[in-house]
């Protein structure tokens, strides 16, 4: 398997996966604040959209179907 294919596949698994959930969303750590003493937790929520999931399907089908140019 060469590096286009490997890539391919990836993005296919992904897009399937997010098209599977509509879409997935995840929270990652921000950086603690201290203000007038307080200690607070921040964080931060993603979410990739099905469209991205589609998009990553079908540009994975493309990367596996197109042949390289002969040169």
């Amino acid at each position: 398997m060469n590096t286009k294919s490997i890539v391919a596949v990836i993005l296919i698994t992904l897009g399937i996966v997010v098209l599977a959930y509509s879409g997935i969303s995840f929270t990652t750590p921000g950086k603690p604040v201290d203000f007038l003493g307080l200690h607070m937790e921040t964080t931060h929520s993603h979410f990739i959209p099905p469209v991205a999931g589609a998009l990553a399907l079908v540009g994975g089908i493309v990367l596996l179907v197109v042949k390289p140019r002969q040169v």
